[in-house]
């Protein structure tokens, strides 16, 4: 006997299942959210060294490809005239040593690049911290001296320092033993605990590097795969957005990221060629804070100038001042010459979705959010314009912004009221064609309009 199976059943039943699921996942998110955020932390502990390869290997691929289509595919094809240069010619064996080829060469470039930059900046920083260290108490000396003077020339501010001090100095002290020296012992154990963590982090960074040469070597076929199993589950239309939409993603973030690297980079050796014209102390050390910080969009300036700042304080106040005053102008031509013209128009977000960005993803993701953030935001942005003039257009609205600003109402014919104070001949124009695409019929002009066009 055959059995007749009803797919209206059957997409009834898979409904009620998938909202059964998702209410009980539901509560177990709001009643029981610290398991979830327990167990989602430990299988991402599990495949972090995979995401370690699949990032590294993603940085890594425009480095592979230039290697490939600018120094390998020329030396293969160097019998074939340039404009024929294409590598279609090329053998599966061909490919097969030259992805080798390239990605060890990518390897050891960026493998020799970190090592130069760590060889160079960890001995001078080692210098600058023994340095800080063995001339400190000269340092709080020099701060003592210096503020007593300036207090001795400033009685107001003297007198003012003087009551904040008889005021609080008493719930310092307490404080101070009450609850900074009993957490000594723990500070302790949770440095001990970090020294671990970094060594395990350096482990998977070990792993992750292994994984992403496999990712390099493969990543046609992986790139294949995915396209297969898009088109597989979507139909044709889906599956070529969601394409683009991955395309699009790529770009933002490779754009953004690399340009925020290379941009960070020309900031860090301006700073360290200032602050070594000025005579800054610790000029090296100072630089690399302000370039690293400097990957962070908005604050990471600050961020990196702040400790920079208490650091050539406690050596000379005076060139604190100076050093203050540099950053400023540093960072206004980094943020109105340089970084335009490296980041272009990578993002497309204003000044205030930016901040926006920064803060929601810091503080969910701290460091790490606050880099990715903006680009992530992007997207995110990009997504909802994209979804939004898609219904406009289908209701026969405009798409641009700046037809909204002076409108007051929509009427049912599609036409623009806009606010008292403004004519209404100066928008009407702008909507004729509207109204004829959609058939609509045009008021015919009485009395009562005439007056208001006068």
């Amino acid at each position: 006997m055959k059995i007749k199976f009803n797919k209206r059943y059957l997409h009834i039943g898979f409904t009620a299942f998938t909202v059964i699921a998702a209410s009980i996942c539901f509560y177990y998110l709001v009643f029981h959210g610290d398991r979830f955020s327990a167990q989602v932390d430990a299988f991402f502990r599990i495949v972090s060294p995979v995401m370690y390869g699949i990032i590294f290997a993603y940085l890594m691929t425009p480095l592979v490809n230039g290697i490939e289509r600018h120094l390998l595919i020329p030396i293969i094809n160097w019998k074939i005239p340039y404009e024929y240069r294409d590598g279609k010619n090329i053998t599966s064996k061909q490919k097969k040593y030259m992805r080798m080829l390239s990605i060890l060469l990518t390897i050891l470039i960026v493998g020799y690049l970190i090592y130069g930059f760590f060889s160079i900046l960890i001995p001078n920083i080692m210098k600058s911290i023994r340095s800080i260290s063995y001339q400190f108490p000269y340092y709080v000396q020099n701060l003592t001296s210096w503020s007593t003077k300036f207090l001795a020339d400033n009685p107001d501010i003297e007198k003012m320092v003087i009551n904040f001090l008889d005021t609080y100095s008493e719930e310092f002290t307490n404080y101070l033993n009450n609850s900074i020296v009993p957490q000594m012992e723990t500070l302790v154990k949770h440095v001990s605990l970090s020294l671990i963590s970094v060594l395990k982090v350096l482990w998977n960074f070990i792993i992750g590097v292994v994984i992403s040469i496999y990712v390099l070597f493969n990543k046609e076929n992986f790139a294949g795969q995915a396209k297969k199993l898009t088109f597989a589950l979507f139909n044709t239309k889906t599956a070529n957005q969601l394409i683009k939409d991955v395309r699009f993603i790529s770009d933002t973030f490779i754009g953004f990221i690399g340009g925020k690297i290379i941009d960070s980079i020309i900031i860090g050796f301006i700073c360290f060629a200032g602050t070594s014209i000025l005579n800054m102390p610790y000029a090296l050390l100072v630089s690399v804070i302000v370039g690293v910080t400097n990957i962070i969009p908005f604050f990471g300036p600050y961020l990196g100038a702040v400790p920079s700042a208490i650091l050539i304080l406690m050596v000379n106040p005076l060139k604190c001042v100076y050093f203050i005053i540099f950053i400023l102008i540093l960072q206004q031509v980094d943020g109105n010459l340089i970084g335009p013209k490296i980041l272009g128009q990578s993002t497309g977000l204003s000044g205030f979705w930016v901040i926006f960005s920064i803060t929601i993803f810091g503080g969910f993701m701290g460091v790490f959010g606050m880099i990715i953030g903006v680009p992530l935001f992007a997207v995110f942005y990009a997504f909802i314009r994209r979804f939004a003039n898609h219904l406009l257009k289908k209701r026969g609205l405009p798409l641009e912004t700046n037809q909204y600003l002076n409108v007051k109402y929509i009427d049912e014919g599609d036409v623009f009221i806009p606010k008292e104070d403004i004519p209404i001949e100066s928008i009407k124009n702008t909507f004729l064609k509207l109204g004829k695409r959609k058939g609509s019929v045009q008021p015919k002009k009485d009395n009562d309009s005439k007056e208001g066009e006068k």
